[in-house]
């Protein structure tokens, strides 16, 4: 039977007499397919599972969606009913910061590239938030979504660098029939803004087609199909189109070979979308 946990003292009593592997799936709620994804994965490798669902204010900066984040617990928990989770814990902002946040934790140079530019200070919160239920929740292994690459690959390095006791798995993408990849913002879009939001799943296919050419051919390709979304109507407003190392999130360019994540983001109306493409790079050969 699922449990939901308001507070750190009542998850212990749920998960602290569990015998067995835990693992964690961090969420900020708004369930759809690709959650439900990570936590049939989690259930695979761990004993028990716990599902975290918290939106987090400290990784939204100003003028960002946390007002309108799409809230649904009472839909969430019939989900994670249904996946057989063990507990679900779903604390007020009150109880994850009862004090005002003096020490958080920083991403570093990683963590103020690509997105991290774009959204400044988000990661700084995303991680913050990320230790503090590692320290609650105690699991084994925690299960994340690729889709955000960026963030897996700093997760993975806080776990490095502070010598946590955590096991990262990472997920693929869950993506529509259609290519559009799984988000709790994509309930935002209207008919036709998702149409126009295809673009950027395209992008990531036309460029990963040309992995075997370069990174410059890599890129061209992406930047022609975003080029022409933004004649569409609605148009995407394009945020960045970038070819980078996956562990490091720097960019790679020239005749650089070997993995890669093409990592794109846009604004389609009112709604900000990211999607990558993992990719290995081959230097073409001269004739």
């Amino acid at each position: 039977m699922t449990t939901i946990a308001r507070t750190r003292a009542e998850l212990a009593a749920r998960t602290d007499p569990l015998p067995g592997t835990v693992a964690l799936v961090p969420t900020m709620g708004a369930l759809h397919e690709g959650h439900r994804a990570l936590i049939r994965h989690a259930r695979e490798i761990a004993a028990h599972v716990v599902v975290s669902i918290f939106v987090n204010p400290l990784q939204f900066g100003a003028g960002e969606d946390l007002d309108r984040y799409p809230r649904t617990l009472d839909a969430d928990l019939e989900v994670c009913a249904a996946e057989r989770v063990d507990a679900v814990f779903a604390p007020a902002v009150g109880e994850m910061y009862p004090v005002s946040n003096e020490i958080t934790v920083g991403a570093g140079r990683m963590g103020a590239i690509a997105e991290g530019a774009s959204r400044p200070g988000h990661f700084d919160g995303m991680l913050t938030v990320v230790m503090k239920l590692f320290q609650i929740v105690t699991p084994d292994v925690a299960v994340f979504g690729e889709k955000d690459a960026q963030q897996l690959a700093l997760i993975r390095r806080m776990v490095s660098d502070l010598n946590l006791r955590v096991e990262v798995i990472g997920f693929p993408t869950v993506r529509e029939p259609d290519g559009l990849a799984l988000s709790s913002r994509n309930r935002y879009l209207s008919a036709a803004e998702r149409g126009t939001a295809l673009a950027l799943s395209r992008a990531l296919r036309a460029g990963a087609g040309r992995a075997g050419a370069g990174s410059a051919a890599v890129l061209a390709a992406a930047r022609t199909v975003l080029d022409e979304a933004m004649k569409a109507e609605p148009p995407l407003d394009p945020d960045y189109l970038v070819l980078v190392d996956p562990a490091t999130f720097e960019e790679v360019a020239g005749e650089y070979a070997g993995p890669a994540v093409l990592a794109v983001a846009g604004r389609v109306g009112a709604t900000r979308l990211i999607d990558n493409q993992p990719l290995v790079l081959t230097v073409p050969q001269e004739v």
